[in-house]
């Protein structure tokens, strides 16, 4: 119920490899939920959420793009000075070491929502519920 499915897509790093992609989902009809894009000299990885991650790996793979599901979490909060702060301090005390997290606004004017990735996923969402964090169902994030 809480994991949401995320696409990373691992990229060429030349120029125009990342509209082809952005490109290639929006001729399939798909959108974007949340985006993150990690880059090196030679090749990026680029991190989506969509409405259907089954839809667009099978589009992506299609056209030769090697594409990996990987879970990951949303908890929601404060957009607010200290509201990311905040939840990276329960997990800094608990002793959850983070593989990486992005976050994003949405219609919820005074609510943003974090995506996080650890190695246990189920432990985090057991931390984070004992804080009483509330955290993101996938079917909310698809449909945003």
């Amino acid at each position: 119920m809480y994991k949401i499915t995320q696409l990373s897509i691992f990229l060429e790093n030349k120029m125009g490899t990342l509209h082809e992609v952005l490109d290639l989902l929006g001729e399939n009809d798909i959108n974007i939920r949340a985006l993150f894009l990690a880059d090196t000299t030679e090749f990026g990885i680029l991190r989506l959420v969509v409405k259907d991650p089954a839809k667009a790996k099978e589009v992506l793979e299609k056209h030769n793009y090697i594409v990996k599901n990987t879970p990951i979490i949303g908890a929601e909060l404060d957009d607010t000075p200290g509201g990311l702060a905040s939840i990276l301090k329960i997990i800094k005390d608990e002793g959850i070491d983070l593989e990486y997290l992005y976050a994003f606004t949405h219609e919820k004017t005074e609510k943003a929502i974090l995506l996080l990735q650890t190695e246990d996923l189920d432990e985090l969402i057991n931390i984070l519920s004992a804080y009483k964090v509330p955290l993101v169902p996938a079917e909310e994030v698809y449909n945003l």
